[in-house]
């Protein structure tokens, strides 16, 4: 597969907003484990291996094990996600999903009754960042 265009040449402006974001997002105090599930999940739902690729051996390094990694596509079954865990990976695909209902309003309360505000706003922003990332990596063929 051949890239197409290099956004950060062509408009590095907006490039550079965009990674301006990503690495404010850095500097929140948002749970890693949650960061981690957040970008894997997004990027499975956009079907952007380069994103998957990337944030998966983050995880791996980070600590974050295989067997949950394998089962973040199937969380809903499985018992190894906490119920915070379970609340951001909900939020995130309806994030993604943003077409079918968007952010439901049983998933937004939830996680502001589980997080509070300021954490609630960080997991939409992660979420949004990754979307974004998702769609620039699969749009130019990254």
């Amino acid at each position: 597969m051949e890239q197409r265009l290099k956004i950060q040449e062509a408009i590095p402006t907006a490039w550079e907003t965009l990674y301006g974001l990503e690495k404010y997002l850095h500097t929140l105090s948002l749970n890693p484990i949650y960061k981690h599930l957040i970008r894997i999940r997004a990027s499975q739902i956009n079907n952007c291996g380069f994103c998957i690729n990337m944030h998966t051996k983050e995880a791996l390094k980070d600590g974050e094990t295989q067997q949950r990694i394998f089962l973040i596509s199937a969380w809903k079954e499985s018992n190894l996600f906490s119920e915070e865990e379970k609340a951001v990976l909900a939020i995130t695909e309806e994030i993604t999903n943003i077409s079918g209902h968007g952010l439901s309003d049983a998933s937004y309360q939830k996680g502001e009754e589980l997080f509070g505000k300021d954490t609630l706003a960080q997991i939409i922003m992660t979420a949004i960042a990754i979307n974004s990332w998702n769609r620039i990596a699969i749009s130019t063929k990254l």
